[in-house]
């Protein structure tokens, strides 16, 4: 089959939900991803964030070929081997205040369960969540994101939210009422542009939910798994969070989301389950995963090379580039126009990259990512840029 071909069959068949560029990815290695036409990309987008131990990792996928002969489906009503050994790892790299985990399938999945642990655990109903933030599109994340576009189609959504502007602690102090739950965030927008959070407004943050009684949701599914050049982005903050969400890196590509807690959070049995979440399959995909970023210092790589990349991209003498913001393997840089032209000119040169925003082009690699590819991307976006 050529490309249209397949490019028809999506079209004709799929609910048409999701803005397409015109590349059929077949095939990917490390930090390179390889269309049906048989043209190698360096890939910075490692499927918004998730690829980070690269595309088709073998270690991963030899984990998922010997745990298929074994046992693929197992639901959490039985106990199980290997998602006994993926909780208790979890809770070990973790902000030391976590001790429990709920495992499903997703992002959106993690936050949904955050929104519904808080409200149980206080007996409260009302989430604060930031301007420019991203949860999710589920109901309930959907709810706590920021962008009305994502939200007005399926008006009413879960009522008891509200927004406030990052960064403001007054705007914070004033939203809370008796009836707060929690104050979710991003330590780092991702959808919002690539903004990391002010730590002095994190810390008066972890200090007033203390002093409240109110729980602190952190949202680190994109930041998670060495993203940020810590295992997660809190680490930067010196901040424990009562409640994390993760999920994107957390299985080299094999979908899974996770909620860590503290042993103050209390939830109902039965009130919150899910049938594939913590599956034998996925939980063996995860230990190999967070196995090869230990064994092979992605954390490290992931800090050391950020600041590479970061210091190629300064060294651009382009008027169009008004900032750059970035944490280890996670940047963006803002433009003085529209962003989204440059996609198409940097994949004819071989870069896939994102938007992050109207104005935004982020760079999420794989953390596998080599110097000598980072200094093929930085020419290319140098390029498209004059």
């Amino acid at each position: 089959m050529k490309k249209q071909d397949y490019q028809k069959l999506e079209d004709t068949y799929e609910m048409g939900t999701y803005p397409k560029r015109d590349i059929v990815l077949v095939s990917g290695s490390g930090a390179t991803v390889k269309d049906c036409e048989g043209r190698t990309y360096i890939d910075c987008t490692a499927g918004v964030g998730v690829a980070n131990v690269g595309h088709a990792n073998p270690e991963v996928a030899k984990a998922l070929a010997d745990q298929s002969k074994k046992l693929i489906t197992c639901y959490s009503i039985f106990y199980n081997d290997k998602r006994a050994e993926l909780v208790k790892k979890l809770v070990e790299i973790s902000p030391k205040n976590l001790k429990k985990v709920f495992l499903s399938n997703s992002g959106a999945e993690s936050v949904e369960a955050a929104i519904k642990f808080a409200r149980s655990t206080t007996g409260k109903q009302e989430i604060i969540a930031m301007m420019r933030g991203f949860h999710g599109k589920t109901m309930g994340a959907l709810s706590t994101t920021w962008t009305k576009d994502y939200q007005e189609p399926f008006a009413p959504l879960m009522p008891a939210v509200k927004h406030i502007p990052a960064n403001n602690l007054e705007k914070l102090e004033s939203a809370i009422t008796e009836n707060t739950a929690a104050v979710m965030l991003e330590l780092v927008q991702g959808e919002g542009g690539v903004r990391p959070l002010d730590k002095e407004f994190i810390k008066k943050v972890r200090e007033l939910t203390k002093k409240k009684k109110i729980i602190m949701i952190v949202d680190e599914v994109q930041t998670g798994f060495g993203r940020t050049g810590k295992m997660f982005a809190c680490e930067h903050y010196s901040v424990e969070p009562d409640i994390m969400c993760c999920a994107k890196a957390i299985a080299g590509g094999i979908p899974m989301g996770a909620t860590l807690c503290t042993e103050a959070i209390t939830v109902p049995k039965k009130s919150h389950t899910t049938t594939f979440g913590g599956s034998p399959l996925a939980c063996a995909a995860s230990l190999a995963t967070l196995k090869y970023i230990k064994d092979n210092k992605l954390v490290e790589k992931s800090a050391k090379n950020g600041e590479y990349f970061v210091e190629k991209l300064k060294a651009i003498n382009s008027p169009k580039i008004r900032e750059i913001r970035a944490m280890g393997l996670m940047i963006g840089v803002e433009l003085k126009e529209k962003s989204g032209p440059y996609m198409n000119l940097l994949a004819e040169k071989g870069v896939l990259a994102l938007l992050a925003g109207p104005t935004v082009v982020r760079f999420l690699p794989p953390l596998v990512i080599t110097k000598e590819q980072i200094d093929e991307v930085v020419k290319a976006f140098e390029e498209v840029l004059s």
